[in-house]
């Protein structure tokens, strides 16, 4: 198992959750979440972030339908991701994210009611289950 230092990303238009993890822990936390504008982020937050962890990896969540065929926003964040590993030089991964929105609001509201479930940090949550199982899915 390697100990590579992962930054996961929620891609969304509107906004993109981000979360940071240990490849050797299998484990991540939610780092920020910051605004998109019809899937273009601020790339100096990005770049920001980069710089300030230097992940070894970056894991994309690839926004599938349940059948698992691809959708619009599908595109949008192979691009995403794409920009990041011409922009930056970062190698990526991408990550199908079927239930993660959905798994990061359960969990948010067992743990703290409906004021949990502001939209910044159900991305960031979602950032966090799309890194950790990739993390299970390297193991498997």
């Amino acid at each position: 198992m390697a100990n590579r230092t992962v930054l996961g990303f929620d891609f969304g238009t509107k906004s993109i959750g981000v979360a940071i993890g240990q490849e050797i822990t299998g484990t991540a936390r939610p780092l920020t979440s910051f605004k998109a504008k019809e899937g273009v982020p601020d790339w100096q937050q990005i770049e920001k972030l980069l710089k300030e962890w230097l992940p070894d990896l970056v894991v994309v969540g690839l926004p599938l339908n349940m059948d698992g065929t691809e959708q619009p926003v599908t595109a949008q964040a192979r691009k995403f991701a794409n920009r990041i590993h011409g922009r930056f030089g970062v190698q990526i991964a991408l990550h199908d994210e079927r239930l993660s929105t959905v798994e990061a609001k359960a969990d948010l509201f067992d743990r703290g009611g409906f004021r949990a479930l502001n939209k910044g940090s159900v991305d960031a949550a979602s950032a966090v289950i799309i890194l950790e199982s990739w993390f299970e899915q390297q193991l498997g």
